[in-house]
């Protein structure tokens, strides 16, 4: 090599390190900020549940997870503060209020529905819907089989309001009605009750929910829009803070593949909420009993250093 050839591969050796290096971080994932996700959990059996199963999804991958129980209207607040970092259970329409006003404070991101089929509105039995009760419109004209009652839930809450203003303004010649708040356990003891005796009863009901499959629920058609728009047809969003999302594109990218149908969570809100088994011991069963889905959870995945998240995942459920 002559000292000119030498002199010329010194000047290169440096550049050529440089861009083999810069290409090799151009491929590696973009590292999240965070360790751990602070979760808003309302006492609901379905947000309990669906919380666990995305905290197990993401323990292999090297982040902790945090519960606040605090109701939907404090969970907006805290997310809008950062006190908290994700909600997995922004109900749509019934918590519209709540949510365009967190959307407005522009410290909040909505990534869109995580639950396909949702639905509320007036429930009776199946056995019910077979006799003829198919709307709304067709509670009063068999208002002495139903006794008059009318089965909601926690006075003050946004649904109860609903069905309250309805009955102001006789909706469904509801204006002689007795609306019975309760808490939701409470409303579904009457609905147990009159279920196993086979009697008539309507209530607010949704789906997902294990009152579904347990009572052949039907949600009658709701022409009025008592219950929103659509026959009370609802979204479940995921709503983020908006600087935790920024920071951590890796979670947000989970976030977003993470959807579920009305019939899958009902699956396991039932587990959890009807046959009183610990949300740990529901969620880590169901991701165990459908490898596929968490397959498609996490496509594309990796876990904080990098590595391919569902081998991670797959062998904390072994």
């Amino acid at each position: 090599m002559t000292p000119r050839t030498a002199l010329v591969a010194a000047t290169l050796l440096p550049l050529s390190l440089m861009t083999v290096s810069m290409s090799a971080l151009a491929q590696s994932p973009p590292q999240d900020r965070a360790d751990s996700v602070n979760f808003v959990v309302p006492p609901w059996p379905g947000v309990t549940v669906k919380t666990e199963v995305f905290s197990q999804l993401i323990a292999p991958l090297g982040y902790d997870s945090e519960s606040q129980e605090v109701s939907s209207t404090v969970g907006y607040r805290t997310l809008q503060t950062g006190d908290s970092d994700v909600f997995l259970a922004g109900w749509l329409p019934a918590q519209q209020e709540s949510h365009d006003e967190a959307m407005a404070s522009g410290k909040i991101e909505d990534l869109g529905n995580n639950v396909t089929g949702a639905r509320m509105g007036f429930a009776v039995p199946g056995y019910v819907y077979d006799a003829g009760v198919h709307s709304a419109e067709d509670l009063d004209a068999y208002r002495d089989r139903f006794d008059g009652r009318f089965y909601s839930i926690e006075n003050g809450s946004t649904v109860s309001t609903f069905i309250h203003d309805a009955q102001d303004q006789d909706v469904y010649g509801l204006g002689d009605w007795q609306i019975l708040d309760s808490s939701t356990p409470g409303m579904l003891s009457e609905v147990d009750a009159a279920f196993n005796d086979k009697r008539w009863i309507v209530w607010y009901g949704w789906t997902p929910h294990w009152m579904a499959p347990a009572y052949d629920m039907r949600i009658l058609d709701d022409p009025a829009s008592v219950y929103g728009p659509d026959n009370g047809k609802s979204d479940v969003r995921t709503i983020v803070n908006k600087a935790f999302a920024e920071a951590n594109p890796n979670l947000l990218a989970l976030l977003e593949q993470f959807t579920l149908t009305a019939n899958e969570q009902s699956e396991f809100i039932d587990g959890y909420g009807r046959q009183e088994r610990s949300a740990k011991d529901v969620a880590r069963q169901w991701l165990q009993d459908h490898p596929d889905r968490v397959a498609e959870f996490l496509d594309g995945i990796t876990t904080r250093d990098g590595r391919p998240a569902l081998d991670a995942v797959k062998a904390s459920l072994q």
